[in-house]
């Protein structure tokens, strides 16, 4: 049974058999002898026998044409689907590449933001006093000032170019109280510039943080630290050494800039205080526009009251003065007040407002050393260094504005 179970065929040499294919044969014929011992003490009378005999014949007979597959088995390897065949997705790497490009762009974006802030800012500042300078009238000039921003805010809502807000009563009632310090905070400083240099005016405005901390203690009960009082400290050195040391100094100018200072703090404060209902449409640039028309319908009468009607051509003629030049001047410093305001309602909307008010005291600076410049500003030694220690103690309190004091321990 062992040589029926093994029959080869004379077709396959025997020399092409290697020594695996010959153990592998020779444990099967074991097991065939095991499994025809069984069969056979299962059914004595040998049916079973030859059966298993015949299927041992058919089942391990080798043939050319059933070596190979009984020897070895091929699989047919799966087709590729059309998903494989796609481009690979985006990696980590170009994904980070992607977020790097969009970060730089936001970045440029920022930097362009502060850079047109500063540019409005020097620009409004020289143009604003070449004409204080030959018109004597801050308050005309402020009504100008505030006419030219109603205007591009009438054009901006016509046009649909910036949403329309839903005002009510209540919203205009609320808005009040900051449009009076606002105008005020713009016609003091337009009386300080008319009559100091604009590099000195800007050196008392430096004292601005000082009066914040003073206004939120009294009406919105904020308690400052003591790193918030320690920065004050150079603010108020500095600004009092510029100032004994200012060539062009004179109480007026700093008195108009020192109120200029609190009313714009309490403008700041009253927009804490005052509950504003903060509408899709309001936003902060929206908020300024609105305070910009109401200032101008506030200060007009206040304008014709005190100083009569004074910006006519026929009045500058009378006075000497070129009325193009005069006019071209009011209009680029109205625009770039305007521009200047909308810029840096944009940046904070961006940033935090810490980075807006280490922006706003570089601002600051610039602004100083370009008027420095362009107006041949005379300055002591002793009086540039008064300027460089408040603007300094500036930059120190908006560091340290964001350091919170500790609750006590119970």
């Amino acid at each position: 049974m062992q040589s029926a179970a093994f029959t080869l065929s004379p077709s396959l040499p025997l020399r092409n058999l290697n020594r695996q294919n010959t153990n592998r044969l020779t444990r099967s014929s074991t097991n065939l002898r095991l499994s025809a011992k069984l069969n056979d003490a299962v059914n004595p009378n040998g049916a079973s026998s030859s059966s298993s005999s015949s299927f041992t014949r058919k089942s391990w007979s080798i043939s050319p044409s059933s070596s190979s597959s009984s020897s070895f088995k091929f699989r047919p390897l799966p087709l590729l689907s059309t998903s494989d065949l796609s481009p690979p997705k985006a990696t980590s790497e170009s994904a980070a590449e992607s977020a790097d490009s969009g970060s730089l762009l936001k970045t440029l974006q920022l930097g362009s933001l502060f850079g047109l802030w500063y540019l409005f800012n020097i620009y409004f500042n020289i143009y604003n006093k070449q004409v204080l300078k030959a018109c004597h009238f801050p308050v005309t000039v402020t009504v100008v000032q505030f006419a030219v921003g109603t205007v591009l805010v009438s054009v901006m809502w016509a046009l649909n170019l910036y949403k329309r807000p839903k005002i009510n009563g209540a919203m205009l009632a609320a808005i009040f109280p900051l449009a009076i310090v606002h105008t005020l905070g713009n016609l003091f400083t337009n009386m300080s510039l008319g009559k100091v240099a604009v590099s000195f005016t800007h050196t008392i405005k430096a004292m601005e943080p000082f009066f914040s901390v003073i206004l939120s203690a009294m009406f919105l009960g904020e308690r400052p630290t003591p790193w918030v009082i320690g920065s004050l400290v150079p603010i108020v050195g500095g600004v009092a050494l510029a100032s004994v040391t200012e060539a062009s100094f004179n109480w007026a100018g700093f008195w108009s800039a020192m109120a200029s200072n609190v009313t714009n703090q309490s403008r700041n404060v009253l927009s804490k205080k005052v509950m504003v209902k903060q509408e899709e449409s309001l936003d902060n640039i929206t908020l300024f526009s609105i305070i910009t028309i109401m200032s101008f319908f506030l200060l007009a009468p206040a304008a014709i009251f005190m100083e009569g009607v004074k910006f006519t051509p026929a009045y500058l003629q009378s006075a000497g003065l070129n009325v193009r030049q005069v006019y071209t001047r009011s209009l680029l410093a109205a625009l770039c007040f305007h521009a200047y305001q909308q810029v840096s309602y944009m940046i904070l909307q961006r940033v935090s407002p810490v980075t807006h008010s280490v922006g706003n005291c570089v601002k600051r600076v610039v602004v100083i050393v370009s008027s420095v410049i362009i107006f041949k500003t005379p300055v002591s030694p002793v009086n540039a260094l008064g300027t460089a220690v408040g603007l300094a103690g500036v930059f120190l309190y908006s560091r340290v504005k964001r350091i919170k004091s500790k609750p006590k321990a119970v």
